[in-house]
């Protein structure tokens, strides 16, 4: 079946393309906000478990060290995305 004319070009462009800083930008933070909330909710919840803590102020603890984690490696990773753009 032969190729529609003007397919590889429009497919190539759009390659080219790409997106624009803002959403590299946009794109880098969600990705830190994610990797640090996670780890965040690991490390809060092996650091309340060892606190003794239950209940909640277990889950206050947890929601901060999450906030706290995702919220820096967000900016790291914003900051490491604006150096790339």
């Amino acid at each position: 079946m032969p190729v529609p004319q003007g397919y590889q070009q429009q497919q190539i462009s759009q390659q080219r393309q790409g997106f624009s800083c803002f959403d590299k930008l946009k794109m880098g933070f969600l990705m830190g906000c994610m990797i640090g909330g996670s780890t965040g909710v690991i490390i809060g919840t092996f650091t309340t478990l060892r606190a003794g803590l239950r209940g909640r102020e277990a889950f206050r603890q947890i929601g901060k060290v999450a906030a706290q984690m995702g919220g820096s490696f967000g900016v790291f990773m914003t900051v490491a995305q604006g150096i790339r753009c």
